[in-house]
């Protein structure tokens, strides 16, 4: 359990939601959806379009935002002993487990019923492919993840003639969040348009869903830099705060990495006065995290694990403006960026977006907070 450093309990992040304002679909074109802009210094709010971003940053500042890409993560299969449905959620490869990277740790539904040794079969196509259908993947619970909440480790074998990650291809797709409920259109729209080849998440970084090639090309002829992280993020993201008191929640771990080439580009906007962007809460949580509290210096990370839990009372040593979504209640994202501006300026900001039927959540529209 954290010490006590506030007095503030989780009820205190949060808010009416109403469930019309939690968008089921992105905005088209990306860069149309709506901004609000909170200005810290005063608590002052604007209402602008995301393309109108441009006009706030100044040459010399650096955006830094998170290059993740998300993995079909999603598997619908049948268990061998019964054919009752089971869905799989990939979270992270233990290649500590298994150096060919077939374990990973997984949540399992219904996972109560499926104990050691039961064996799900996944076929292309998910369950709704016929029953002729090719089983691409079989993946066998091997046990429960000490210290987690429900995770299970499963042992995945791929078809013949199939490497792991083409039959995960076959028989996965991305797991949308749980709010978006009516979503068919193209998977695509969930990634960034800057994402990485591989594939390592669970979720999308969905403050850099906004922008579009020609929105950060008309950015960097502004004279505005472009630098790059990668977390990768977990389920985790969308659970609530359940603890009375939030220091007492513990926040999920995942793994990052800072390269050497975004720490120069940030000492360069230093240098120049220019300022450091942040483009979404896991892009600050990477950059406050390869903080080196002793060197009083940030340092590059590679392969590196967080569970940096950003609250009221927290200090930002990197981070000077943050581009963000409006965010679930009582979650840790609502205390980062709480702890970025303050609890008072952020329920503001959302009771006026709520008013003005702003779109929430991650499909939905953005802040700029500076």
């Amino acid at each position: 359990m954290r010490a006590r450093r506030w007095a503030m309990l989780t009820s205190d992040f949060d808010y009416p939601l109403p469930d019309e304002l939690i968008a089921q679909a992105p905005a088209e074109p990306r860069d149309s959806c709506r901004l609000l802009v909170l200005h810290r210094s005063d608590g002052s709010l604007e209402h602008r379009v995301f393309a109108d971003i441009a006009g706030y940053l100044h040459p010399g500042d650096l955006l830094v935002a998170n290059r993740t890409r998300v993995l079909p993560a999603r598997l619908m299969g049948r268990k061998h002993a019964t054919g009752g449905v089971s869905e799989t959620l990939l979270l992270a490869r233990r290649e500590d487990l298994d150096p060919y990277g077939s374990v990973w740790e997984c949540l399992v539904n219904p996972g109560k019923r499926l104990k050691e040794g039961a064996v799900v079969e996944y076929r292309a196509g998910g369950i709704a492919a016929p029953a002729d259908a090719p089983i691409v993947l079989t993946g066998e619970i091997i046990d429960f993840v000490e210290g987690s909440r429900g995770g299970r480790l499963v042992r995945f074998a791929p078809a013949s003639g199939r490497s792991l990650d083409e039959a995960i291809h076959e028989a996965g797709r991305v797991p949308l969040p749980p709010y978006i409920t009516s979503y068919g259109g193209d998977p695509e729209k969930y990634q960034t348009v800057y994402a990485m080849e591989e594939e390592h998440s669970a979720a999308a970084p969905t403050a850099g869903l906004h922008f579009t090639p020609e929105l950060i090309e008309r950015i960097k002829q502004r004279g505005v830099g472009w630098a790059t992280v990668e977390l990768e993020v977990g389920i985790d993201t969308f659970r609530l705060v359940t603890e009375e008191h939030a220091e007492d929640h513990a926040i999920h771990t995942e793994r990052y990495h800072v390269p050497q080439e975004t720490v120069d580009a940030i000492a360069a906007a230093r240098a120049a006065g220019g300022r450091v962007i942040a483009v979404g809460t896991t892009s600050v949580r990477s950059l406050e995290s390869a903080w080196d509290a002793e060197a009083g210096a940030l340092a590059a990370r590679e392969n590196a694990s967080t569970d940096l839990f950003l609250m009221p009372g927290s200090r930002f040593h990197v981070v000077d403006a943050l581009i963000t979504n409006f965010h679930v209640p009582k979650s840790t994202l609502m205390m980062l960026v709480s702890a970025f501006a303050t609890r008072e300026q952020i329920m503001a900001a959302y009771a006026s977006a709520i008013d003005k039927r702003y779109r929430f959540l991650s499909f939905g529209d953005a802040m700029f907070i500076e």
